[in-house]
């Protein structure tokens, strides 16, 4: 018994939410959360992805991959994902977790590079779990600005957080907002606001 728990691999043992305490200990400004969303508000998040529109599927800091997980449910093939993570930990977890998915580690807010080099072709969505209050606005508003551009019409730029105002206002920018009701099974408890181009 002890010699398999010696053989086993030490990631397979340590749990989802540790591994994001960890990481957020080190760079908090760099996780958009201090433990993986929960299943309710992954789902959520999934939830605004139409699987019959054309496209690959864009998911900006999934982290160790529960919303990963719910877009997959939701009836997305996974070869059909793109994901782009800044914690190299958490690439090689989700390219364990994720065989089909395209991982990569990246800068998620550096979107014109993501856009030049890895998007040939309109997007079906784009899911977000970035920390976008950590940013100045101009930056959170160039960020939307672009992925809109990136997207069909009417595809959603899927985002979530904790606070009582959007990422970024409707007056803001040439787009709509929705806003989901509180998801109170996540801790902290958090809403997804979805923006789309006119």
């Amino acid at each position: 018994m002890l010699k398999q728990l010696r053989n086993s691999p030490l990631k397979a043992r340590i749990p989802d939410e540790i591994r994001f305490l960890r990481q957020w200990f080190d760079n908090p400004l760099k996780m958009g959360a201090v433990a993986p969303s929960s299943p309710a508000l992954a789902r959520k998040m999934a939830s605004y992805i139409d699987p019959d529109t054309s496209g690959k599927i864009l998911e900006l800091g999934p982290g160790t991959g529960a919303v990963t997980q719910a877009v997959i449910e939701h009836g997305i093939q996974p070869s059909r994902i793109l994901a782009v993570e800044y914690s190299s930990q958490f690439v090689d977890i989700l390219s364990d977790r994720f065989a089909g998915a395209h991982v990569m580690q990246g800068d998620a807010y550096d979107f014109e590079a993501l856009r030049q080099h890895h998007i040939h072709e309109p997007l079906a969505a784009v899911v977000s779990s970035l920390p976008l209050f950590t940013k100045p606005m101009e930056q959170r508003k160039r960020l939307i600005d672009l992925a809109l551009h990136s997207l069909q019409p009417g595809a959603p730029f899927i985002q979530f957080s904790y606070a009582l105002i959007p990422p970024v206002p409707e007056e803001k920018g040439d787009f709509t907002l929705e806003v989901s009701p509180w998801i109170i099974g996540n801790l902290p408890p958090a809403r997804v606001w979805v923006y789309r181009r006119p």
